[in-house]
């Protein structure tokens, strides 16, 4: 439905218009010259700028306001460099699928007297990494770009948006016409096709659910834990699916965090029939099809992107909630297989991860400090991690037991997005427990968007895992049989770090330290920065060799 406005308007009050009535709250950014008459709109309006210290961090908070939304989060910047720093946070939107709808300035397009001072060709640039990158050239056709901009980002696969606003542009006047959103509804997969995926279920003597990072971005959540305790069918997550279904329940045998050799690979090697919720290809696939032994049925809002590894036998192809559902009703209720194997594997996973849960060495392992952080952390509270060897450790070890509670990146996965992440975290959930989790290397990448988080005056913690090194690069270059060489570096005093900016830092100097400082922490509210030391010492001992001798076992 399209409205014509009272008069005459300018188009960055016609382009702050188009964001309104899109619901648009926020905009996060770092706005330059060429974006003044953008920001003086912003200023009469009921959207509210929030003004980051980089960039990135700007791209990194509306990424994951999209991601916990459901709707497009806004970010601002201006031209040249203010653009091309968000072609990172690009990426990771559009890896991860995540709605972001990027706005950059421009020099004038119609009469340029600077020549191409700070002038690239960004909408050439970004192409390759969004799902439309586009520069208004006439202010008539803002409303039309931007409802179709939101559009594009929301709509299954997710994803990033980049419209560029030229100076002479946005100080034009329009005569357009506002065009309102309205609702859409995803199509409901054949009976046909569910009558043959049904089939396949029933036939299958070992299967196993899949749910991969698409199940996490809709409200599908209820319908997939119905259909996985109706039916008795035992499931697994990719990193990016953690929390879909409660994973205290008795049918979670783990997460794929590992390539190989982990205890669900077995369980995966085993398995006739994966039922694939949610499949995305940016995360590494967690089984292969190589053999043509095992059948797979695909269950998501697109048809499959298949390879050598991955050529699904049934799609299942349409609104997620629905098609689970419509499953589950035509199978009737719990079905008769023989799951005594993979009861053990649950056994043997539940008694591997509790090993080293009260380790008291210092500096701190892996296994006590993931333990730690799940014992103070509520059913809905949520952590943020950056990049590294960690994550590993906290996908494996750290239960996750409701949607979008664990917040990481296993498609893009880049260092520095991991503390703006869970800045819009706490931002959008002043109810909840928030904390950040990132490695020393990646912390200091936007570790300046500690005064952002100050100023906003969030209640977060960041919890920063201090080695000295990129932990995870040194490890796989020993690991690879390389010489342990050029990876280490000095950090800064966090804790003197921290209260520069005005938040509270604390040091870790023995393990039975880390939960009483993380609760007086939480209870305190505002920002506060944890200095954790910790010993990597234990990757290559539990994530290698012992799995691999036990899992050979099995």
């Amino acid at each position: 439905m399209a409205h014509a406005p009272a008069t005459s308007t300018k188009a960055s009050d016609l382009l702050v218009q188009a964001m309104e009535v899109e619901g648009v709250k926020y905009v996060f950014g770092v706005p330059g010259e060429e974006n003044l008459d953008l920001v003086e709109s912003l200023r009469t309006s009921n959207i509210r700028l929030i003004l980051t210290r980089h960039e990135q961090g700007a791209a990194f908070m509306a990424s994951t306001y999209g991601r916990l939304t459901g709707r497009a989060g806004v970010c601002l910047a201006t031209l040249g460099p203010g653009a091309t720093n968000f072609a990172t946070p690009a990426a990771y939107a559009h890896l991860g699928g995540f709605p972001l709808i990027m706005i950059t300035g421009q020099k004038p397009i119609k009469q340029s007297k600077q020549g191409q001072f700070q002038i690239i060709d960004v909408v050439g640039l970004f192409d390759p990494i969004c799902k439309m990158s586009k520069q208004i050239v006439n202010g008539n056709t803002i409303p039309a770009l931007v409802r179709e901009a939101f559009r594009v980002a929301e709509e299954e696969r997710p994803g990033a948006v980049l419209l560029e606003l030229p100076e002479d542009i946005a100080e034009e006047t329009c005569e357009a016409q506002i065009i309102e959103p309205h609702k859409r509804y995803y199509a409901v997969a054949d009976d046909q096709v569910l009558a043959d995926a049904v089939a396949l279920i029933e036939k299958a003597k070992m299967p196993l659910v899949l749910i991969g990072a698409g199940a996490n971005r809709k409200k599908a959540c209820s319908a997939i834990s119905d259909f996985v305790h109706t039916t008795g069918i035992p499931f697994f997550v990719t990193q990016m699916g953690k929390g879909v279904v409660d994973e205290r329940s008795e049918l979670f045998i783990g997460t794929a965090a590992l390539s190989e050799n982990d205890y669900v690979h077995g369980a995966i090697d085993r398995s006739d029939l994966i039922i694939n919720i949610g499949h995305d290809v940016v995360e590494k696939p967690p089984f292969f099809m190589e053999d043509g032994g095992k059948k797979v049925i695909h269950v998501n809002y697109k048809s499959a992107q298949v390879d050598q590894v991955y050529f699904p036998q049934v799609e299942v192809v349409g609104d997620l909630a629905a098609s689970i559902t419509r499953l589950k009703e035509k199978l009737g209720g719990k079905l008769s297989f023989d799951a005594s194997y993979f009861d053990t594997i649950r056994r043997q996973v539940d008694s591997h991860l509790a090993e080293g849960i009260d380790d008291s060495r210092f500096p701190v392992t892996p296994q006590r400090f993931v333990a730690d952080t799940r014992r103070v952390m509520g059913d809905k509270d949520i952590i943020a991690l950056d990049n590294g060897i960690y994550k590993i450790w906290y996908a494996r070890n750290y239960k996750a037991y409701e949607p979008n509670t664990v917040l990481l990146d296993n498609a893009l996965a880049t260092m520095g997005a991991g503390l703006p992440s869970a800045m819009a975290a706490a931002f959008l959930n002043p109810d909840r427990r928030v904390m950040a989790i990132c490695g020393d290397g990646g912390f200091m990448m936007n570790s300046q968007e500690i005064e952002t988080a100050v100023r906003l005056k969030l209640n977060l913690v960041v919890t920063v895992l201090n080695d000295s090194s990129y932990g995870m690069i040194r490890w796989k270059q020993v690991a690879a049989g390389f010489e342990d060489w050029g990876l280490e570096f000095d950090n800064p005093d966090f804790v003197k770090y921290a209260e520069s900016y005005g938040a509270t830092g604390h040091r870790i100097e023995t393990a039975d330290e880390l939960v009483p400082v993380f609760e007086k922490a939480f209870q305190a509210g505002g920002v506060h920065l944890i200095d954790l030391p910790v010993d990597y010492s234990e990757n290559q001992k539990v994530l290698i060799d012992e799995l691999a001798a036990r899992a050979c076992l099995l």
